[in-house]
């Protein structure tokens, strides 16, 4: 006899979709929330992202200057930089959230052999990002 508050584990397609939407959903909420966080800081992380550009642009007294063409141009500027610093952000709960989901079906043997992959790929990401921001980026 089932208890009243037990949870029913529905097998098959409908039960392991059920979860894939569930894990989506609580990664989509996460990604919602830094983005309204991200949307407040966006003219600090616009600024840091053109310093480099802006420091070049002093050091060498160039007559440069970054402008908007249109109205509404500053607005979506920032809407586009709280956007992707919240998914930069939420990547790692997004990808813990399918790890979660894909790692039963696989065996052992499977998992070891995707684990350099799990590792490294954010650490390259990460070093290919900085290597932009600190080396390439700065260069007249």
């Amino acid at each position: 006899m089932k208890k009243k508050n037990e949870k029913v584990e529905t097998g098959g397609l409908t039960g392991h979709l059920t979860e894939l939407r569930s894990r989506l959903i609580k990664t989509f909420i996460f990604l919602v929330i830094s983005f309204i966080f991200c949307y407040f800081f966006s003219s600090q992380i616009y600024a840091f992202l053109v310093k480099p550009y802006t420091t070049v642009i002093i050091e060498n007294n160039l007559d440069r200057k970054l402008i908007f063409t249109a109205l509404h141009e500053a607005f979506l500027t920032y809407l586009k930089v709280a956007f992707f610093a919240s998914f930069f952000i939420t990547s790692p709960i997004l990808l813990t959230q399918l790890w979660k989901f894909v790692a039963p079906g696989l065996y052992k043997n499977e998992k070891r052999a995707l684990l350099p992959y799990l590792v490294l790929t954010p650490l390259l990401f990460i070093l290919g990002g900085l290597l932009v921001y600190y080396l390439i980026m700065p260069v007249p």
